[in-house]
């Protein structure tokens, strides 16, 4: 079996996997604790630094991530024009023009879904993002696929 998939990827594609990346890291879950503390800390002793500090915790990481992403959506000649996905048997392979690269389903580090994308990591940083807009009609196709290929333990999608 193979899913062949069209795919152009856009700021708001991007803002997803880097909200998605930085708040299940350790240091966005920790950033965002201490947000919200700073916030409870603000209702029992109302001092008006803890609000405003918290408030600029809390909304510096997504202000942040946003900028980037749009920087990175206009900037980045990868995400200019559409890529190519295939999924089969060995692995998933992108195309863009001339290029390809491929990777097996074994060195894949893991896979993940959002709200707005299945996110396939081909290694702790790097990731292919698909869109679930770009697969209306093979979302279940591509999900068995990863899932298939790929140990249940590194898969995380939810339909």
């Amino acid at each position: 079996m193979e899913i062949k998939l069209k795919v152009k990827i856009s700021a708001g594609d991007i803002y997803d996997y880097m909200l998605y990346h930085q708040y299940t890291s350790a240091a966005g879950l920790i950033g965002s604790c201490v947000g919200a503390l700073l916030i409870v800390a603000f209702f029992m002793d109302r001092q008006w630094m803890f609000l405003i500090a918290g408030a600029v915790i809390l909304g510096y990481l997504p202000w942040t991530l946003f900028i980037q992403s749009r920087r990175q959506a206009l900037t980045n000649p990868a995400f200019k024009q559409e890529l190519s996905y295939t999924l089969n048997e060995e692995g998933l392979s992108v195309s863009q023009g001339e290029e390809t690269q491929s990777q097996k389903w074994e060195d894949m580090h893991k896979a993940v879904s959002t709200g707005r994308s299945i996110i396939i990591y081909t290694s702790r940083m790097n990731a292919t993002i698909i869109p679930k807009r770009c697969m209306p009609d093979s979302k279940a196709d591509v999900i068995r696929m990863i899932s298939t290929h790929m140990p249940p333990r590194k898969v995380k999608i939810r339909q």
